[in-house]
């Protein structure tokens, strides 16, 4: 049987049309399934009796099974769902005052093994496809408009991150119809600004998705120099940052009026040296001609969520502070990620799930240990807020 879920409207229209039935028909379809939750073919009442009949002979609309529901004190909420294998991936819900996000996961672990991520030190089982992708923007929408009482049209999800489990640029295939999906006006009808496609920095799939389904995309930094970042980012040693610097160039490029943000993890005596940070300025500053290099990109300083494996620990706010007072005196915005879910592990670089690893990352990671040096802390800032100070 066919799980309609993991369908964008084009697929979803041939499909129909397999059946004897025209666009139209997919259409309504589409919006039962998405704007209005529906996986019953009985319940799409404007539906024709012979075509839903149909319908049920050949298809389903199937979400993942929920596992747990975790409530983090701040109101974030943490979903695992169980994706079959004895793997189980996580996402998360967060709400702030004017927005809602998810992060949602695309793959059963991570074959990139950064140092700092716990995914990564679980491993890799392997690609979600994009129905269990969609799964769960369609699980956390559907759910939380219910316990909101928000009346239909009124849109539970503002913004969606591809941030949690996995390398989404890795799962390519699955990723492009999921994102039309979320984009459509027929489906959940998000804006592509506030769709968001995290990477590690997968160069010949950013310049895919710059042509296939252009969204907001930010860029896994974390380093300022490949030595270091080959240390972090494994991946760095296949695409290193002259490579991917040329890459969000030519995003950028296609997409004038965007921005990338470049996501960088603080980590004690490994990258967060003011001459480090004056290293990113040097970095960034060949992205598009020189006078929109202030506007072509951000920083989101990320504070370290530690765990035993890794071996690492994270950055003092006023080192963090420090850091980015550097960037903003630079020219480039930057902003401090607040912590969110910290509490049922469900913050930035915390999401484990269970996968299981085929992939041996256990003996990888202890073959590779990452260079400390400790320093004294440079004096405190009083700022206190998510903005870091500006000059």
């Amino acid at each position: 049987m066919l799980n309609l879920l993991g369908l964008d409207l084009d697929a979803l229209a041939a499909f129909c049309e397999s059946l004897g039935e025209k666009r139209f028909r997919a259409v309504q379809l589409y919006r039962w399934i998405h704007q209005r939750g529906a996986a019953d073919f009985a319940q799409m009442t404007d539906l024709a009796k012979a075509f839903r009949e149909k319908l049920a002979g050949r298809a389903v609309v199937s979400g993942l099974p929920l596992l747990t529901e975790q409530a983090s004190a701040d109101g974030t909420i943490k979903w695992l769902f169980d994706v079959g294998g004895g793997n189980a991936v996580e996402t998360v819900y967060i709400p702030e005052a004017d927005r809602a996000t998810l992060c949602v996961s695309s793959q059963a672990g991570c074959a990139v093994g950064c140092r700092f991520c716990s995914t990564g030190h679980q491993g890799f089982s392997r690609n979600l496809d994009a129905g269990e992708i969609l799964a769960q923007l369609w699980f956390a929408e559907h759910r939380v408009r219910a316990s909101r009482g928000l009346k239909p049209g009124e849109r539970a999800i503002d913004n969606v991150v591809m941030m949690g489990m996995g390398e989404p640029l890795q799962n390519y295939a699955a990723l492009v119809p999921a994102l039309k999906t979320m984009l459509d006006d027929h489906a959940y009808g998000l804006s592509r600004r506030r769709v968001t496609v995290s990477t590690s920095g997968v160069v010949p799939m950013i310049d895919r998705l710059m042509q296939d389904c252009p969204v907001a995309l930010a860029v896994s930094l974390h380093a300022p120099n490949n030595a270091l970042r080959d240390q972090l980012v494994p991946l760095n040693r296949k695409y290193p940052l002259d490579e991917l610097m040329q890459s969000c160039a030519r995003y950028l490029a296609a997409a004038p009026r965007d921005f990338i943000t470049f996501e960088y993890c603080m980590l004690d005596g490994v990258n967060d040296s003011p001459q480090q940070a004056r290293e990113l300025l040097d970095l960034v500053r060949g992205l598009g001609d020189e006078s929109r290099t202030a506007v072509a990109c951000k920083f989101n300083l990320i504070p370290f969520n530690p765990f035993p494996a890794s071996g690492l620990r994270r950055s003092p706010r006023e080192r963090v502070l420090a850091f980015g007072q550097v960037l903003n005196e630079g020219g480039i915005v930057t902003t401090i990620r607040k912590t969110r879910g910290d509490d049922i592990d469900a913050a930035c670089g915390q999401l484990a799930g269970e996968v299981q690893d085929r992939t041996q990352v256990d003996q990888r990671m202890r073959r590779q240990p990452v260079t400390v040096h400790r320093r004294a802390a440079p004096p405190s800032f009083a700022a206190a807020s998510t903005e870091v100070p500006r000059p």
